[in-house]
């Protein structure tokens, strides 16, 4: 790869992506090779058990006259540090990433990009559901955390932190990598609380979410619920700290 300037790095944080991962590049490819910016693709493999490794080392191979880079774990952190760790590796004006499963298509990443490119820091896919009676633990999931995210941590103006679709501009991103604490899915809420909390311009855009059901979900409702809901208020303690900190510091 060469020292050019890029527009946008996409970080795409895999475990266990052989089926779709091939498939799923290619839309990705082909949505941004319509567009005008330049890019770079980073995938990080958090210590994948199946083909995953030897399928991007092959799509690399494939596109060498595009920026395809990979960074592999050797053990497995949790999404939250993949996708930090591919940020960090990150040389574009505008870093973002995506679920490799496009359950929120690829066609709405330019969307996002040109948000950040006019003026946002961060700039998100706003999940709206195809309500489909498979589909409902979801929804009422995400529902549910919204409503506790904004009642626990008193943060207004964020409706869907969660999403797998986020952009930042980097340079207002880094420093903010610092604050975050969790590995794994939490690490979601803190990213875009922390913006928040820093005066970061955000825009949420909405896009359609389709639920795959060709693929093994790993929400696991109990756990996952109870798990939250400690993070949630541990980190509500800790935004507690940070905002008498700042008052403090006026």
């Amino acid at each position: 790869m060469t020292g050019r300037p890029v527009d946008l790095s996409l970080v795409v944080a895999c475990y266990n992506e052989e089926p779709l991962l091939e498939d799923s590049v290619r839309r990705v490819i082909q949505t941004l090779e319509t567009t005008k910016y330049s890019y770079e693709i980073i995938f990080v493999d958090d210590r994948s058990r199946d083909r995953t490794r030897e399928i991007i080392d092959r799509l690399i191979r494939r596109h060498p006259e595009r920026r395809l880079s990979r960074l592999f774990h050797e053990s497995n952190t949790g999404r939250g540090r993949a996708v930090t760790d591919g940020m960090r590796q990150a040389r574009g004006a505008v870093v973002g990433y995506i679920d490799i499963d496009l359950e929120v298509g690829a066609h709405y990443i330019p969307l996002c990009v040109a948000a950040v490119m006019n003026g946002a820091d961060v700039a998100t896919g706003r999940r709206v559901y195809q309500l489909q009676l498979r589909s409902l633990d979801r929804f009422v999931l995400s529902k549910g955390y919204q409503w506790l995210l904004r009642s626990a941590l008193n943060v207004r103006g964020l409706i869907d932190t969660e999403t797998g679709f986020k952009f930042f501009r980097r340079e207002r991103i880094l420093p903010i990598l610092d604050l975050c604490q969790d590995g794994g899915w939490f690490w979601d809420t803190e990213v875009m609380v922390w913006s928040a909390l820093h005066g970061c311009r955000i825009v949420e855009l909405p896009v359609l979410f389709l639920r795959r059901f060709d693929k093994q979900s790993s929400v696991r409702v109990f756990h996952d619920t109870l798990e939250y809901s400690v993070k949630l208020w541990r980190f509500r303690q800790t935004l507690r700290r940070a905002r008498r900190g700042m008052r403090g510091g006026r």
